[in-house]
């Protein structure tokens, strides 16, 4: 069964009441909460809120909610909500550690057993490279990042989490990837940008993979692209960070200690719901 599908009817079943079947539905999403906390905030203690607090106000809201959206669209609209008070009620805005070793768990959570020591190293540059780029990014254009390359939702769904326009999204989407790549691509293949006179090749190939360029302005870049070796290797470098950044919206999970922290909030609720 499609997790669509399964969410569908955990969806019904919990809308009647039954407990299982919410507490089932918001384990499964909890994950999703917490990374775009992670992401959106930059702090461990404030996604572990996001995602208690996120979870909490799906839980309450169950029997309100009619499925006009989907029910990530649903969650990742609470949770955006939940960053912003967290931002705002911020003094400083946290920062990253400014290399591997002032952050342990990148490491651990980075280094792959399995592969050679240099190789394993240079996994661990380029995926600290990523996490520095996105934050780096006005929270404007890494919350449309978060959500559509790193989470996976489509432009619509990302233009209703955030109450614009698609094209909106769009714009803002391409300035985001364009960004994050200059930052990541030294490191990943060592690509610099495009030689002089030739065309934009990396907006029009981002604007492409939102089916926003037409077929014919798409065969002039093929053209383009089959004689450039250099712009060639930067729309590969470019799709390269985006697998990266896809690679980091399905890897990292809840850490037990928060997965506790959110039954417990969960126990207390229906606790008090009875």
């Amino acid at each position: 069964m499609a997790m669509a599908d399964d969410d569908d009817r955990l969806l019904a079943e919990a809308r009647q009441g039954d407990r299982v079947a919410l507490e089932q539905l918001l384990e499964r999403h909890q994950a999703r909460a917490y990374r775009f906390g992670m992401k959106m905030c930059r702090d461990p203690e404030d996604a572990k809120d996001v995602v208690q607090d996120t979870l909490l106000a799906m839980a309450r809201g169950i029997r309100d909610f009619r499925g006009a959206s989907s029910i990530s669209t649903w969650l990742y609209t609470i949770a955006r909500s939940y960053c912003i008070k967290k931002h705002r009620r911020s003094k400083f805005a946290p920062t990253l550690p400014s290399s591997l070793d002032a952050d342990p768990t990148m490491a651990e959570r980075i280094v792959d057993p399995s592969k050679p020591a240099d190789e394993a190293l240079a996994g661990k540059h380029v995926e600290l490279a990523l996490e520095q780029a996105i934050a780096a990014l006005d929270p404007t254009y890494r919350e449309v990042l978060v959500l559509r390359d790193v989470e996976g939702l489509t432009a619509p769904q990302v233009a209703e989490v955030l109450g614009v326009s698609v094209q909106a999204v769009k714009s803002r989407l391409h300035r985001a990837r364009l960004s994050v790549r200059e930052r990541v691509a030294p490191i990943v293949e060592g690509q610099t940008p495009s030689a002089g006179g030739c065309p934009d090749v990396l907006s029009l190939f981002s604007q492409h993979l939102e089916g926003q360029i037409s077929k014919e302005t798409c065969a002039e870049m093929e053209r383009h692209l089959e004689g450039c070796v250099r712009c060639r290797a930067a729309c590969d470098s470019l799709r390269r960070t985006l697998s990266l950044c896809h690679h980091a919206g399905t890897s990292a999970d809840v850490p037990p200690e928060v997965q506790a922290s959110v039954k417990v909030a969960l126990r207390n609720f229906f606790s008090d719901d009875v």
